[in-house]
């Protein structure tokens, strides 16, 4: 791995990123979850670098993450558009996506607006776009220095109490073999919403680990045993 993050132009931002694996290696790109950064990855990315083959891995950090630009401005969509913009800037084609949580769902809006990008698609404990009823409450700032923006807290959890409709519309547009990972009954997420995603993505199929919302974390090595096999097919 770099031993310092590298940063790179794109959508008007820099975007910090970090790299494993050799540069001709199938590329493969990590999105994390919210209010941590590509540095998250780090016990997956080397696994998978090092793996046969060898992969070519990417983990930027979101905008309002990490080393990242804070904006100021934050949408699902221009997140999409930053990791669009990342991969165009750097020339890696078509790459595998795989995306936790907020990254996730970064994730699926990119496999609906650029399917061409993306080579195969996975999701990390990642819910369908259903408006929450009742709205998640504001949530209130903790004291102290944050690795990532605030305004990116509030303006995320209004998206997702809220969620546009035509993340749920377009769906369809995901036409790549999807692979969705839920973490079962300990996890923050509801899984029956996991599984309504399943349905509404025509190639999609579900596996369930019991590892609470962070699979990759909790239990790595089923995480990676279900992401290379499925990589792999």
């Amino acid at each position: 791995m770099d031993t310092e993050p590298r940063t790179v132009k794109a959508n008007g931002i820099t975007l910090a990123y970090r790299t494993w694996g050799p540069e001709d290696g199938p590329p493969l790109l990590l999105l994390h979850a919210r209010g941590t950064d590509g540095a998250d990855w780090t016990p997956i990315a080397e696994r998978l670098a090092s793996a046969r083959p060898p992969r070519r891995v990417y983990a930027p950090d979101l905008r309002g993450h990490g080393r990242s630009d804070w904006p100021g401005a934050y949408t699902y969509e221009a997140m999409r558009d930053d990791i669009r913009a990342f991969l165009d800037v750097l020339r890696v084609g078509q790459a595998d996506l795989v995306g936790h949580s907020l990254g996730g769902a970064v994730a699926y809006l990119l496999a609906q607006e650029a399917p061409d990008v993306v080579r195969r698609l996975v999701l990390e404990d990642v819910p369908a776009p259903i408006p929450l009823d009742p709205p998640r409450p504001p949530a209130e700032r903790p004291d102290g220095d944050l690795p990532f923006d605030w305004a990116m807290i509030r303006a995320t959890d209004e998206q997702r109490n809220a969620p546009d409709p035509v993340w749920w519309d377009h769906m369809g547009r995901i036409t790549m073999p999807t692979l969705l990972i839920g973490g079962g009954h300990d996890s923050l997420i509801p899984q029956h919403q996991i599984a309504t995603l399943a349905e509404l993505v025509p190639n999609a199929r579900l596996v369930t680990i019991e590892a609470g919302h962070l699979v990759h974390e909790n239990r790595p090595e089923e995480f990676l045993e279900a992401l290379t096999d499925f990589l792999a097919e």
